[in-house]
């Protein structure tokens, strides 16, 4: 059977396993979650006529629907997926897999089930993406999730979120005691800095001040390879090219949540350094509806200067909170919009990066819409006062003229 001639699934996993097309053998995958119940009896007929072309004297025990099934054209058996050595199929097929194919894969049958619920291949899969995962702190939280590895990748990858919803904030007084920032910041797919910081939440300066997470030091910066864009054309592939990943961990209550754009949203040059600001953000529901933070940014700043040799270097990265009315949120506010964002619900897809910047632009029109309403009011406001002065000065000078 031609290599052509399977779907793009079964053509995937001839690959995988590594099989020569001009060979006899011919790989049908049955996975009843990816084909629905209708086409049973075409399956079962399409069966019945390989095993005729096989020259086959006695059709084989049907094997069930749920799960891979491997045919062997030329020979006489049927054989499930589950005869391969469990050795075989979690080192040559399950570890070139990623994440999200890997947790597809995990609802094909009870047997991939369980072979796709090792702990070493989603901690490979976080260390692979997250480099960050790799530093003792944060490996030592991850092995404290319900499902290690796996629940953090669940929570950590970029999804859609639906924040959660509980009482007036001044009456919660459950809030992460401590924040672990796990950030990666890719340029063209190559690591050009990882970081991992520890941000205590309980100090009463903390609640009070403006609510930044900042990475480097003022006097630090990193070194990278980046030319130093001296166009706009040179901007938009810095745009295009950096990648960045912010993950907010919370050890004692034990969820994660990715808070980036992944690519920026924005880049321009500082109005006074002219150095370059690359940002990234992502909007989040905030508190009630119509007040300034019924939605917010949680926005990071990726600045970059020029190193002697013309080569960029990163002087900061840095996290902050943003309401509608421009206003940075401070601690104690911050912590009670992204506790609702690490316990909400997942959804079931990644958001793309258009999606994010889209959400982003639609923010920034907003708060544009919303200061320029107050300044209409505010307008108001100053032409209502002078008339009552005016007429209050009017009338006390009728007064003293009449007197």
């Amino acid at each position: 059977m031609a290599l052509s001639s399977l779907n793009a699934k079964e053509r995937a996993f001839y690959q995988i396993l590594g099989l020569p097309s001009s060979s006899y053998y011919y790989i049908n995958l049955k996975l009843q979650i990816l084909r629905p119940n209708t086409q049973k009896k075409q399956l079962l007929s399409k069966q019945k006529n390989v095993n005729t072309m096989a020259g086959s004297s006695t059709s084989p025990p049907q094997a069930a629907l749920c799960s891979p099934d491997i045919h062997i054209v030329g020979q006489n058996t049927t054989a499930t997926i589950s005869t391969l050595h469990p050795d075989i199929i979690e080192t040559h097929i399950l570890t070139r897999l990623d994440g999200t194919t890997l947790a597809s894969a995990s609802c094909a049958s009870t047997h991939l089930r369980t072979l796709t619920s090792q702990e070493n291949l989603w901690t490979n899969i976080c260390h692979s993406m997250w480099p960050s995962t790799t530093y003792p702190r944060v490996r030592h939280v991850i092995s404290h999730f319900s499902n290690g590895s796996r629940s953090f990748f669940s929570d950590a990858f970029p999804l859609a979120t639906e924040p959660a919803c509980f009482g007036n904030p001044s009456e919660n007084s459950d809030l992460p005691s401590e924040l672990i920032s796990a950030v990666d910041i890719y340029y063209k797919k190559e690591l050009i800095f990882s970081k991992v910081v520890e941000t205590e939440t309980v100090t009463a300066w903390f609640k009070c001040s403006p609510f930044r997470v900042d990475l480097l030091d003022p006097k630090e910066a990193v070194s990278t390879r980046i030319p130093h864009p001296d166009t706009e054309d040179t901007c938009r592939d810095l745009e295009e090219d950096m990648e960045l990943s912010w993950i907010l961990i919370d050890p004692i209550g034990k969820r994660a949540m990715n808070i980036s754009s992944q690519r920026p949203v924005a880049v321009h040059p500082h109005w006074l350094s002219r150095e370059l600001q690359v940002k990234f953000a992502a909007v989040v529901a905030g508190g009630e509806s119509e007040t300034a933070t019924e939605l917010v940014q949680c926005g990071v700043v990726v600045t970059c200067g020029v190193s002697a040799g013309g080569e960029m270097h990163v002087t900061e990265v840095s996290l902050q909170v943003e309401d509608m009315d421009g206003m940075f949120l401070n601690g104690r506010d911050s912590l009670v919009i992204l506790k609702k964002g690490l316990e909400g619900e997942r959804g079931k897809r990644k958001k793309r990066e258009a999606e994010r910047k889209q959400e982003f632009l639609k923010f920034s029109e907003r708060k544009r819409e919303r200061k320029e309403k107050k300044l209409r009011r505010e307008g108001t406001l100053d032409m209502l006062c002078v008339a009552i002065g005016g007429l209050a000065f009017g009338s006390l000078g009728l007064f003293l003229l009449l007197r």
